[in-house]
């Protein structure tokens, strides 16, 4: 992987810039999304990411809100967006009045130029303390499809929930995976739903978690995609060289065993923190370019679970950039693959570019991407 980064610093190459960027889209795709966090106060601005991603030939985002600037700066681009409802919007929800205005507002105005495919209603609730906003979701889940399905966009735009990983009772062997007991009559009418809607389970899965917890016991190797003598199930026979295989495979088993065999699964987070409190073992940039950069090596080949070897897994990284304002241990804010003034945190053989100037919404109008790359070649054929 001897492929860098790259962070031009001069405003003046940005023709090359394209150059480059229009090079590498059409070379490289990374097969994987990406999650956008803005829990910080020195990100760059969305059209900055926008030329970003688009450099990385990255075509799915996920965003923790519906913030129209970023919806804005990525428009007829062939970016497609999960956008978030958040917790405190699940009461409101259930209200098929409020749910279709909420659509209204930060759904409609976008669509038509930005691709929304997925409406995330709150965030790994059913791990809290809150019973009152367990019983919230599936409501709120159930009110944003139907306003969906009145504004005619049910067909575009599908309805889920990222769980965290703390939902499951067993995840070893994957074969016996199970959902929490306490959990279940939550969990068996949100799958109701999934199979109703032909929607996907989502959920976030950090193999780092497990690694921090017992580094004794738990293999590097077997959590970071690095050669290593795996695990075997011993009812399926089927081997796993890696942690997130087999938890994704746990969740089938898990949904199978409440009665489904037809609701894909997701991963809408997954990562590795560069960085950690002293109790964080694990922590480090080595770690997460091995981690990432490994998980984006498989991804690119469209491989399938030992138990799903035909069903390339989906999986969203977390995340795009290290986020100063986020709460909690330090890990929580050192998840990116990049520091916000666009300079890479560790090298995992991608090549991106975050112009220093703002691309700004006036310069899309006068020049499309396509015409400055022309530019582009011009000065490239005269220079």
């Amino acid at each position: 992987m001897a492929i860098l980064f790259c962070n031009f610093i001069k405003p003046l190459p940005l023709l090359l810039l394209l150059s480059f960027t229009d090079l590498f889209a059409s070379t490289l795709s990374l097969g994987i999304g990406i999650n956008y966090g803005q829990i910080a106060n020195n990100l760059p601005t969305p059209s900055r990411v926008s030329f970003l991603l688009r450099s990385l030939n990255v075509t799915r985002v996920k965003l923790y809100d519906a913030d129209p600037n970023v919806l804005t700066a990525f428009a007829n681009t062939n970016v497609e967006f999960v956008i978030g409802l958040g917790n405190e919007y699940l009461q409101r929800m259930s209200d098929p009045q409020q749910a279709q205005a909420w659509i209204q507002q930060h759904v409609q105005p976008y669509h038509t130029q930005t691709r929304i495919t997925c409406i995330t209603v709150g965030n790994e609730v059913l791990t809290g303390t809150d019973t009152q906003l367990k019983s919230y979701l599936l409501p709120a889940m159930q009110g944003v499809y139907r306003a969906l399905v009145n504004l005619g966009l049910s067909n575009e735009i599908y309805v889920a929930h990222p769980h965290s990983a703390g939902i499951l009772a067993n995840s070893f062997p994957p074969s016996s995976g199970s959902f929490r007991q306490d959990l279940s009559e939550y969990i068996h009418g949100m799958l109701n739903f999934h199979v109703q809607t032909k929607s996907p389970f989502l959920i976030n899965f950090y193999p780092f978690f497990a690694y921090k917890d017992n580094p004794n016991e738990v293999p590097l190797d077997y959590v970071l995609f690095q050669p290593n003598q795996g695990t075997t199930d011993p009812i399926t026979n089927l081997k796993y060289d890696n942690m997130l295989y087999a938890q994704i495979d746990a969740v089938y088993s898990a949904i199978k065993a409440m009665g489904h065999t037809d609701i894909p699964v997701k991963v809408s987070e997954t990562g590795w923190p560069s960085k950690g409190d002293p109790n964080e073992f694990g922590a480090t940039p080595v770690n997460a370019a091995l981690y990432n950069g490994n998980l984006f090596q498989r991804m690119q080949q469209n491989q399938g679970t030992p138990a799903k070897p035909s069903e390339p897994i989906d999986v969203y990284v977390f995340a795009l950039f290290n986020e100063n304002l986020k709460p909690g241990p330090a890990s929580e804010r050192n998840y990116g693959l990049y520091y916000p003034d666009g300079t890479p945190v560790y090298n995992i053989g991608l090549r991106g570019f975050l112009p220093r100037m703002d691309y700004s919404a006036a310069k899309k109008n006068a020049f499309s991407f396509s015409a400055l790359l022309l530019l582009m070649m011009i000065f490239l054929i005269h220079f």
